[in-house]
């Protein structure tokens, strides 16, 4: 087999990527080692920036994300029992972010891949990647059976933090940064509607909790827990008084229980590869960085190297320029590293760090009385939150 880009991974910056460079006639087939099925049972974030709305809408898969995603132009901080809202529209002159699923919108490209008839292999095996510092690089798999082997130009890496494409560059060519949390994200989803209209991170005595959503009947709520904690060890009802707990009086008496449609603990990392290309592969996404959960950026931050990426190899076969493709891995990372430090921030700001003893928490109390109380503090949060505007500068 021949193609111009071979993307590993369906994840949403694989199909996105496919789905951007099929739009310019650019070639494209996406190697997946999970099923459709796997790929689509994956419960992830949930809160995109208006970069990736418009992303979405370059890739003529916008449409139901309009009809069905939730605008916020704010969200709720509750510390001290008190809640406090960021106004995203008013502190960032009119920014806001969409409330959808990324499970709903890796199947708007699934399904927009699959209409237009674009070749796709998923639950393929031995997938591993050649020459890719050479001007013919290869990736080769077994499907179904068959072994094959995918000749292309360039490879795009987008299969995630355990994927092949990372493993595959060479060591000492790379540098890796990385910082574990001591704690994960203990998520509940449940066909419940939400106890707000908008998002509340909250701050109490007992440990983080977020009340996100995916719809008006959907609802992903988060505690944080030990590292060490077991998903079993959690009854339904022993996570909903959990929750009970963090929240304030009024949430309380909005919380509307039910059966968990899905449960798991996700533990928090900071993690970032330098530099994201090897000769002619290049990583997107989840396979060169990711970032704690706390303020929603890791799947913006995906959206946005694909939306350099794409740029770099449309130039490429409509120029014959190199220019992007040269400056891709530095006007990622410029952004990455922005999103790094928020999510970074944002989660130290929030969570309890018991083994930091109580200076931390002082630390902590000064910064959020002072952020509370001033315009300019908020606004810093409302401007990270809603992300920047795609930089195309040198």
């Amino acid at each position: 087999m021949r193609t111009q880009v071979a993307i590993i991974g369906a994840g949403p910056a694989g199909l996105l990527l496919g789905q951007l460079l099929h739009k310019a006639g650019v070639d494209a087939v996406i190697v997946e080692r999970q099923s459709a099925e796997h790929v689509l049972s994956r419960i992830r974030a949930g809160i995109l920036e208006q970069v990736t709305a418009d992303l979405l809408d370059e890739a003529g898969v916008g449409e139901r994300m309009h009809h069905e995603g939730l605008v916020h132009n704010g969200f709720d901080l509750l510390w001290h029992n008190q809640r406090n809202r960021i106004d995203l529209q008013r502190l960032t002159g009119g920014r806001k972010v969409i409330c959808y699923g990324q499970t709903e919108m890796t199947r708007d490209l699934m399904e927009a891949r699959q209409a237009a008839g674009l070749r796709s292999f998923y639950s393929a095996s031995e997938v591993a990647v050649h020459d890719f510092d050479t001007a013919r690089p290869s990736v080769s798999f077994v499907h179904e059976g068959a072994r094959h082997t995918l000749e292309c130009d360039f490879i795009a890496g987008c299969d995630g933090f355990h994927g092949v494409c990372r493993a595959s560059a060479p060591r000492a060519a790379m540098r890796e940064f990385e910082r574990v949390y001591p704690f994960g994200w203990l998520g509940l989803l449940s066909d419940t509607p939400p106890v707000h209209h908008e998002l509340i991170y909250i701050n109490s005595p007992r440990g983080f909790a977020l009340c996100s959503q995916r719809s008006l009947t959907r609802s992903r709520y988060y505690v944080q827990v030990p590292l060490t904690e077991k998903v079993e060890n959690w009854s339904d009802q022993r996570f909903w008084d959990e929750l009970r707990a963090r929240l304030d009086e009024p949430a309380r008496e909005q919380l509307v229980t039910g059966p968990s449609l899905e449960k798991s603990i996700a533990p928090l990392r900071s993690f970032v590869t330098e530099p994201l290309r090897f000769g002619r592969m290049f990583l997107a996404g989840d396979a060169g960085h990711i970032v704690p959960p706390t303020g929603a950026k890791g799947l913006n931050l995906a959206a946005s190297d694909v939306k350099y990426l794409s740029g770099a190899f449309i130039e490429y076969y409509s120029e014959r320029s190199e220019a992007g493709l040269d400056s891709y891995s530095a006007r990622c990372l410029k952004r990455i590293w922005r999103g790094e430090r928020f999510s970074w921030w944002f989660t130290q700001l929030m969570h309890e760090f018991p083994e930091q003893g109580e200076i931390h928490a002082r630390f902590q109390e000064a910064e959020l009385e002072y952020l509370l109380h001033s315009e300019a503090g908020q606004r810093t949060i409302a401007e990270n939150y809603v992300g920047l505007p795609l930089d195309f500068g040198a």
